[in-house]
């Protein structure tokens, strides 16, 4: 076998993987960030009516629990993508759930900030 070929055989073989085992640590890691956001929605809510129930207290914990609930409906469907994969591997993360994954994060990040301050 020429050098050439061997190369080739090698890049092939390196470049094999199993496709099972993406998927699953990513499926996990969705579930490890809605664990998160499921602790800072709850902490906020906790933050946001521990001085007495004020408005602006439930209006912002009414957000957090919106904005929760958002993350966790685009977690909830890239889990049941990562699950329901064939051999060919998961599809890639869709541009609008992604901004929307994104945008849910750093909202609930700006109320919590917000309850601090």
């Amino acid at each position: 076998m020429s050098d050439a070929g061997a190369r080739e055989a090698g890049a092939s073989e390196a470049g094999a993987r199993d496709p099972g085992l993406q998927p699953e640590r990513t499926r996990l890691a969705w579930r490890r960030t809605t664990l998160s956001s499921t602790v800072a929605a709850v902490l906020a809510g906790k933050t946001a009516l521990h001085g007495g129930q004020s408005a602006a207290g439930i209006t912002v914990c009414a957000v957090c629990c919106a904005l929760w609930l958002c993350f966790l409906a685009v977690a909830h469907r890239r889990i049941r993508t990562l699950s329901a994969t064939g051999d060919d591997g998961p599809p890639p993360l869709a541009a609008r759930h992604a901004t929307a994954a994104t945008l849910c994060t750093v909202a609930l990040a700006v109320c919590g900030v917000a309850l601090v301050l």
